[in-house]
């Protein structure tokens, strides 16, 4: 399978790319980041594994998706604010059946990419491996977990199987679920509970589950998010939902939430589209989302201080 990542120089991108690389798929990591791009073409890309091992591979990076050429998968890892670019930019790499799968996190990514090159492309998952940007070439690997994947509509259709044989191939428990959108929203609950309370806190992933001020904020967060998922018709389980969070985080050591890494790293972080997705959904169903809200307006407070600072 000839497969192109968009956001291929970032943590995720790069793990996901070097993975189906190494298993024998044809990648080509697509970046706007130019140093990245030229280190990974002159020297390879490193990912510092979770059990301490280290992987070297040789994966092509490109800055131009016109030079790709046209290929059969695109996997979008790139930030939910630069997704509407980023597809419009990767139009080129489209043939008559190429698929666009979004593992970005939040909610809203299919409807945007559906909206560009049309939803019968468009396949959803989300991973639960986490990842931790080194550097130019270089990614940590911290956190290991399922990967869901699923048409939109949950037909079980031959291209979704093929998708799902390369990622398993490649090193990734994948399930194949007709729920997928289910498996979205399970996955926004961690990230509305973790990302921002970290970002704020300053806090690794298994700090979280330490403090019981954390557990305090966390378990207030997804309250409001199980009462606004069952108003969308979500199959959403407040008991079930805190203890994956929990098992997760205390698996998670030495993890950076990337939400804390857009912080340190000055950058514009994804909170629309994860608590900011809880507050608009609360809003149209008529339920009070206030500490969801209070997390939109001190991070966006903060990304708005450095990001002045930057400018």
């Amino acid at each position: 399978m000839r497969i192109a990542v968009l956001g291929g120089a970032g943590a995720m991108g790069g793990i996901f790319g070097g993975w189906l690389k190494r298993s024998g798929s044809e990648v080509v990591l697509v970046d706007v980041a130019k140093d990245a791009v030229r280190a990974i073409n002159e020297a390879g890309l490193s990912i510092d594994e979770k059990d301490g091992g280290q992987s070297h591979v040789r994966v092509r990076a490109s800055d131009d998706p016109k030079s790709v050429g046209q290929v059969d998968l695109i996997i979008n890892f790139v930030k939910c604010y630069d997704t509407e670019a980023a597809i419009e930019a990767a139009k080129p790499m489209l043939g008559p059946e190429t698929a666009v799968l979004t593992l970005q996190n939040g909610w809203g990514n299919a409807d945007r990419i559906g909206g560009i090159v049309g939803r019968d492309r468009v396949l959803v998952g989300l991973t639960y491996h986490s990842g931790t940007l080194l550097g130019p070439g270089r990614v940590k690997h911290p956190g290991v977990g399922l990967t869901y994947v699923g048409e939109l509509d949950g037909r079980d259709t031959a291209r979704l199987q093929r998708v799902a044989a390369s990622l398993r191939a490649a090193g990734f428990e994948t399930t194949v679920t007709p729920k997928i959108l289910d498996e979205v929203w399970k996955k926004l609950a961690l990230n509305a509970c973790t990302l921002p309370t970290a970002a704020l806190l300053r806090f690794f992933a298994h700090e979280l589950e330490s403090y019981d001020g954390a557990k305090e904020v966390m378990a207030a967060i997804l309250r409001e998010v199980v009462a606004v998922a069952k108003a969308q018709g979500m199959a959403l389980d407040y008991d079930e939902r805190w203890e994956a969070i929990v098992s997760l985080l205390r698996r998670a050591v030495g993890a950076k939430p990337s939400m804390l890494q857009d912080v340190e790293a000055s950058r514009r972080t994804e909170i629309e589209v994860i608590n900011g997705a809880i507050v608009r959904a609360g809003k149209s169903a008529g339920i009070p989302t206030p500490v969801n809200e209070t997390m939109v307006a001190m991070i966006g407070a903060l990304q708005a201080k450095y990001l002045a600072v930057r400018a």
